[in-house]
């Protein structure tokens, strides 16, 4: 049987997911639609528009995946334009190793939806996700963009992250609003992620869209640092996916003066705000991984340095062993000291510091003398999990955000082309 001739099986929502999905008031000059192309999924949208007025302002961080897909190559080369009147995105086939083809969908998908926003083809953005390697339905994607624009509605965020989504388990939206020189300005975001996530510039695709009149080198410089203190500090499973995008665009449609240099000390509050969506967003993917029931916060202090830091972060999210122990809810604490050891950056047995949910386990080269496991066994058993390491070496420290690691991952991706 044909995949896109069945209907997908419908995901229990992860036991992570938020209590509720936040309600997202319109960006001014964003409309967005949603449309059903059966690219491969039957019953559900599948294809994503997003329609943004003239003038606006585009900045984005892409994968540096030396096998990414064409749309890619795509955004990689009209980013520096600086600015976007469309975003199209389709969730179901990820347009990678696909060749001439995969190319010729890219440009005559731009093309198509330049011609509806009536905009150069440099103007749209285009991403895809999904399987790897197999033909692109580009006649299908071009058959679905009229019925998109025809349905484009400043409301329509639910929709738009629904139709992204691949194994996603729930839609995940973010928004916060700011002050830019006495003016409150909204910034929303949609995202999607739940397999093959590991930073490497972007993690998976995410919009963020706001009304603030920004320069596109300075939005630029927002999103790069943003991303850097969030998608680029959360792990699934070790995998930096071909087609991550992050994209940010400003329509400039509130009353402020523009904002041309990123040093401006109006932005201040604006920044913090768009970190705060950027993070809930990437936690959100965290929240969604394959399969997983914990959520995971692991916080390294004391490194040689801040890249130091989230590098030792990440060898313990990475890690098999600690993900399955934090499953089991097993307190094997020598699991993290194995993953600090083998991260490559400087550590000191001696120096080493080790506490899981407020209990020091480790200090002086081994375990505490008073440590009794009963309490962090506990902790283990509950839904977030909290993973404190200190190197006492220096000064670096990070943040990194994971989950554990079930047999429920392999049964997705065991049978994700089924």
């Amino acid at each position: 049987m044909n995949d896109a001739a069945k209907p997908p099986a419908k995901p229990a929502v992860s036991p992570l997911a938020p209590a509720r999905t936040p309600d997202l008031a319109p960006v001014a000059g964003v409309r967005l639609a949603a449309a059903a192309c059966g690219i491969r999924y039957q019953g559900r949208d599948d294809l994503m528009l997003a329609e943004l007025a003239p003038g606006s302002t585009i900045a984005g961080v892409l994968t540096r995946s030396l096998t990414a897909g064409a749309p890619v190559a795509w955004c990689r080369r009209n980013l520096p334009g600086g600015r976007v009147r469309g975003i199209v995105v389709n969730s179901g086939n990820s347009n990678t190793f696909t060749g001439a083809k995969g190319e010729a969908v890219v440009e005559a998908t731009a093309r198509e939806a330049a011609r509806l926003l009536g905009c150069a083809p440099s103007e749209i953005f285009i991403s895809s996700t999904g399987v790897i390697g197999e033909p692109p339905a580009g006649e299908r994607i071009l058959a679905g963009l009229p019925r998109a624009q025809a349905a484009l509605a400043a409301e329509n965020w639910p929709a738009a992250a629904r139709a992204i989504t691949t194994t996603d388990t729930f839609p995940k939206l973010a928004t916060a609003r700011a002050a830019i020189g006495g003016t409150t300005v909204t910034i929303n975001g949609f995202a999607k992620g739940s397999g093959m996530i590991a930073p490497d510039m972007a993690t998976m695709l995410a919009y963020v869209f706001t009304d603030a009149r920004i320069a596109a080198p300075v939005l630029q410089s927002l999103l790069s640092a943003g991303a850097d203190r969030s998608f680029n500090c959360i792990t699934v499973d070790g995998d930096t996916s071909t087609s991550d995008t992050v994209l940010l665009c400003a329509t400039g449609a509130a009353q402020h003066e523009p904002v041309t240099r990123a040093s401006d000390a109006q932005l201040r509050a604006f920044r913090k705000a768009l970190d705060a969506v950027l993070i809930d967003l990437a936690q959100q993917i965290v929240r969604d991984g394959e399969g997983a029931e914990k959520f995971v916060t692991i916080e390294v202090t004391g490194a040689a340095s801040a890249r130091a830091a989230r590098r030792i972060g990440l060898a313990i999210g990475n890690s098999p062993l600690v993900k399955t122990a934090l499953a089991a809810g097993d307190a094997n604490w020598g699991r993290i000291v194995m993953a600090v050891g083998k991260a490559g950056e400087k550590a000191d047995r001696d120096r080493l510091v080790i506490a899981v949910g407020g209990t020091r386990i480790c200090e002086k080269g081994g375990p505490v003398p008073s440590y009794d496991e009963a309490p962090v066994a506990r902790h283990m058993a509950g839904r977030d999990i909290h993973i404190a390491v200190d190197l006492g070496i220096g000064r670096g420290r990070a943040t990194v955000w994971t989950c554990d690691l079930t047999h429920r991952y392999i049964d997705i991706n065991g049978s994700y082309r089924s």
